[in-house]
């Protein structure tokens, strides 16, 4: 189990003396400079004030600069810093005290610290990973009314020895938790892991961590992490109770939003119409609910409807797939006459 996340404040840092104007002012490094995994793909940043530092009225922060696995910089007047990061290719970064207050002085020197690759043989780790959440209606408490599911695969990496198996976590927020439900190949490997229920918030911001780690009694397994944004992967559930309806030539479309924690406002949607008789489809994008078209008055018509989460509440992200058809025709017509065999 990967250890409890740390919540630790940084200190802000000021100098304040006379400035002698006869003497010039040097900015040193900042020293005790480490970075240290904290969780799963999160690293803690820290390091302290150069105890050398000549006192004048400068106020001084730092600018950090992140050089692997993919490089970020930014400034802070913290002494620590926490990134959400993947760390199976290892973590290096680099720091340098600035004058926050009067940018005429230069910055001191870089002082660095790295986080080396876990150990692993290569070809062991595993490739090919994705990950999908779903989420459903709970229906055994008021205070968590959905659940979000995740579900992951992947591929054994060709170098593993056939005795080699796979342990999958994901952590989210502060939650952190192992797979108990895996599918595997037909050497018994584990290359799928099922969360019914997780404690993955399905309108929230933060990034899914996801770690999997491996043994071997032939080789060291090379563990592998990724991080997943949810509305990248969120497999939004179609719209619900879809229902058509002909009155002369007026065909009127309803529906209800998906079962999802978001508000009925959250949802774009897009309906399909295929007229059965002349074999073409229509199709209509819309942020409501009901839809009404001005049709023939003699075919049979196929319906269907799909949904995504608006622009307007979250990233965009796929869309559903498809409601499952349903039929409409005029009085005069009999349902699956005008349908191909």
């Amino acid at each position: 189990m990967a250890p409890a996340s740390l919540i630790l404040l940084g200190a802000t840092v000021i100098l304040q003396v006379d400035l002698l104007p006869d003497k010039k002012f040097l900015l040193l490094p900042p020293v005790n400079f480490t970075i240290k995994a904290i969780n799963l793909a999160q690293v803690l940043l820290r390091w302290e004030p150069n105890t050398d530092q000549e006192q004048r009225n400068v106020q001084l922060g730092y600018h950090v600069k992140i050089n692997a696995p993919q490089e970020e910089d930014y400034e802070t007047r913290n002494t620590e810093s926490r990134r959400i990061t993947i760390l199976h290719k290892g973590f290096s970064a680099s720091v340098q005290t600035v004058p926050w207050n009067d940018r005429s002085l230069q910055p001191s020197s870089w002082v660095s610290a790295e986080l080396r690759a876990p150990p692993g043989s290569p070809g062991t780790s595993i490739v090919n990973l994705t990950c999908t959440t779903n989420t459903k209606a709970n229906n055994y408490t008021h205070l968590r009314p959905y659940q979000v599911s995740l579900h992951c695969t992947w591929l054994v990496g060709k170098d593993a020895p056939e005795d080699t198996q796979y342990f999958l976590y994901y952590r989210y927020g502060s939650w952190t938790e192992e797979c108990q439900e895996y599918s595997k190949d037909t050497l018994q490997r584990n290359i799928a892991c099922w969360f019914p229920r997780t404690f993955i918030n399905s309108k929230g911001r933060d990034l899914l961590a996801v770690y999997v780690n491996g043994s071997s009694e032939e080789a060291v397994i090379k563990p592998f992490d990724e991080l997943f944004a949810l509305h990248a992967i969120d497999r939004v559930n179609p719209p619900a109770k879809v229902t058509a309806e002909i009155e002369g030539t007026c065909l009127s479309i309803q529906w209800e939003k998906p079962v999802s924690a978001f508000p009925v406002h959250c949802f774009d949607y897009e309906v399909k119409i295929y007229n059965t008789r002349k074999g073409y489809f229509q199709t209509e994008k819309m942020t409501t609910n009901t839809f009404i078209s001005v049709i023939d008055g003699i075919s049979e018509y196929s319906i269907q409807v799909r949904a995504a989460v608006s622009s307007v509440c979250r990233a965009v992200g796929p869309s559903s797939e498809w409601s499952q058809p349903i039929y409409v025709a005029p009085p005069s017509i009999k349902l699956g006459q005008q349908r191909p065999p």
